[in-house]
């Protein structure tokens, strides 16, 4: 079994708890995640399976978009609503002022990862220092917000519910912190659900329980083919002498390419072979799917 499962990973429980239950739905080992969901989000998770996993890399590395609420009037330890409070405000903005600091971060921005996050500095993972007690310098990080789009302000209860579409590695939590700091109210997140991870939407997402049924009737169709889980790369098809060099994993030369570009490889059976990208004179494989996992 190989490809890739969206899942719609509930509230409550981890990214490495979805691994566990494929693993016993599925009855596969050779699982992983494509980006780590905490326990108080939900949304999509695109899980590897099989073949599948040479994907993760790309699939992980990919634009997302979130959902999320932010809970405008105080400061918390985790930057979420699962912290402790450190500082409230009285909220005291109109929605003028919270579109314009809203939009202020749309583009390149530098995000300090918050403590509670599962960064290594020096070996240690940085919630496992902040449960300590203990606080690091951590360097800004450069990521990129493609577009905020305010859903819903509710100024009575000071929450702000907003689309946000964006880079791999922007913590919405240090976002929604953020916002709070420019508005000099404080804020932090208090919901959160990924509604897309690269092609895969919330919409054509399923829940465990759904795949489990699914799976007992012997239907497979929540797999989407490794071949069709990176429909950003342009698809060709070599045949003969081309399509059985790259089946061995030898350079070919592929005239009409664009230089430095990623395409999929398919033989003239339909057969997804490769990842490869064209390099110079050569067309040379990244990734092969031919033959075992």
């Amino acid at each position: 079994m190989d490809g890739i499962v969206n899942v719609n990973k509930p509230l409550g429980i981890t990214s490495h708890d979805v691994v566990y239950r494929l693993r016993k739905i599925l009855n596969i080992k050779k699982i992983g995640h494509t980006g780590t969901l905490d326990p108080d989000a939900s949304g999509v998770l695109p899980m590897c399976i099989g073949k599948g996993t040479k994907l993760a890399e790309y699939l992980t590395a990919s634009d997302k978009q979130y959902m999320a609420r932010l809970q405008l009037g105080a400061f918390t330890d985790t930057q979420d609503a699962s912290g402790e409070v450190l500082e409230s405000f009285d909220v005291n903005v109109t929605e003028n002022e919270i579109c314009d600091a809203v939009n202020s971060f749309v583009g390149e921005i530098s995000q300090i990862p918050p403590m509670f996050s599962a960064i290594k500095i020096e070996g240690k993972k940085l919630y496992e220092l902040a449960r300590e007690g203990k606080t690091v310098e951590r360097e800004p990080r450069k990521v990129v917000i493609n577009g905020i789009e305010i859903k819903n302000i509710n100024l009575e209860d000071g929450t702000v519910d907003m689309l946000v579409d964006c880079s791999k590695g922007t913590y919405i939590r240090t976002l929604c912190n953020d916002i709070g700091a420019a508005l000099g109210c404080g804020g932090h997140m208090s919901a959160l659900e990924r509604t897309r991870s690269g092609r895969f939407s919330i919409s054509e997402a399923f829940s465990l329980e759904q795949i489990e049924t699914m799976t007992e009737k012997g239907d497979y169709s929540f797999l989407t083919h490794v071949s069709e889980a990176l429909p950003e790369y342009r698809r060709i098809v070599l045949g003969g002498r081309n399509a059985w060099r790259v089946r061995n994993g030898i350079k070919i030369k592929v005239e009409g390419l664009c230089d430095g570009e990623t395409y999929r490889v398919f033989d003239e059976k339909n057969d997804f072979l490769a990842l490869a990208r064209k390099n110079g004179e050569d067309f040379e494989i990244i990734k092969s799917f031919y033959g075992g996992a």
